[in-house]
C-alpha cells in the first residue's frame, strides 16, 4: 500500500471517526479479525482493533449511539460528550494507520487526524442541533438513519478499494464544509444578531 492510500485510508477513517467512531472501529475490528483486511507489515499495530474485547466494547458503544442518535436532544447530549473522545479517536486511528517512525511526522498525522475527525464531528453535532429545533421526531430519525447508511458503506468502500479511500476523504472533506456552512445559516436564521 502506497502513501498516498495511506494517507487516503487515515484521513477517510479519522472524518468517519467524527460521526460513529464505535461502528469504525467495530467495522475495521471486525475487518482485522477475519481478515477481511490483509494487514502490510506497516500495519500490524491495528491487529489490537481485532482482539474480541475491542471489537466487543465497540459494538455495545456503537449500539448505544445507534439509539440515542434517534432521539431528539439526547442526541445533542451524546455529541457533546463525544467532543473530546471522537477527535482523539481519530487522530489514534490515523496514527495507528500511518504509524511513522519519524516523531515529527507522528505529531502532523495526529494532528491532521484529529482535525478531520473534529471537522466531521462539529459537522453533525451543528447540523443536529438545527434538525432538533424542528417539531417533528422525524427529520432526526431520517438524518441518523442516513448517517448510519452512509458510515457503513463508506466503511466497506475504504476497506474494499484503498485508493478509493483518498476520493472518499476528499468527499467527506467537502460535504463537512458544506455542512457546516449549511448550519451556520440556519443558526443564523433561527438566531439572528441584535442590533447594538
Amino acid at each position: 500500500m502506497g502513501i498516498v492510500e495511506l494517507l487516503g485510508l487515515a484521513a477517510s477513517v479519522s472524518l468517519l471517526s467524527g460521526w460513529r467512531l464505535y461502528l469504525t472501529i467495530f467495522a475495521t475490528g471486525l475487518a482485522m479479525r477475519f481478515d477481511i483486511v490483509p494487514l502490510p507489515e506497516n500495519l500490524v499495530m491495528l491487529e489490537a482493533l481485532g482482539n474480541p474485547w475491542v471489537i466487543g466494547i465497540a459494538a455495545l458503544g456503537a449500539l448505544a449511539e445507534f439509539f440515542a442518535d434517534k432521539v431528539m436532544w439526547l442526541d445533542s447530549i451524546w455529541d457533546g460528550l463525544h467532543t473530546i473522545i471522537r477527535p482523539l479517536g481519530g487522530a489514534m486511528l490515523a496514527l495507528a494507520l500511518v504509524d511513522s517512525g519519524d516523531p515529527a511526522w507522528q505529531v502532523i498525522i495526529f494532528l491532521l487526524g484529529g482535525g478531520a475527525a473534529f471537522a466531521s464531528h462539529a459537522t453533525k453535532a451543528s447540523a443536529r442541533a438545527v434538525v432538533n429545533t424542528s417539531p417533528e421526531p422525524v427529520s432526526n430519525i431520517m438524518l441518523s438513519t442516513g448517517e448510519d447508511v452512509a458510515a457503513g458503506g463508506l466503511l466497506f468502500l475504504i476497506f474494499a478499494n484503498p485508493v478509493a479511500a483518498a476520493v472518499i476523504a476528499v468527499i467527506l472533506l467537502l460535504l463537512t464544509i458544506w455542512l457546516l456552512s449549511w448550519a451556520y445559516r440556519k443558526y443564523r436564521k433561527f438566531f439572528p444578531k441584535k442590533q447594538a
